[in-house]
């Protein structure tokens, strides 16, 4: 599997995670352009899309997780904005 694909594919596999829909699918036509579906047989969500295209759309669907931040990440922050001059 080439990088390209790989790219687009785990921007599916994060989005199966984050929206709980495991029947999300990727294709890839024979131009090289990808589109992703809700499942096997049916209608494309999108039309086909460059891979960067294809990533923001996919990303775009379901937002992302919000980051953990530990007490550690918080401490160092202030310590950042204390050392501004």
């Amino acid at each position: 599997m080439s990088g390209r694909a790989t790219r687009a594919t785990t921007a599916v596999d994060r989005l199966k995670v984050r929206s709980g829909n495991a029947k999300y699918s990727m294709s890839r036509t024979g131009s090289g352009h990808f589109f992703l579906t809700e499942g096997p047989g049916q209608p494309p969500l999108c039309a086909p899309l460059e891979l960067d295209d294809f990533v923001a759309f996919v990303n775009g669907i379901s937002p992302a997780a919000p980051k953990r931040v530990s007490k550690f990440d918080v401490a160092f922050e202030k310590q950042l904005v204390k050392k501004a001059p």
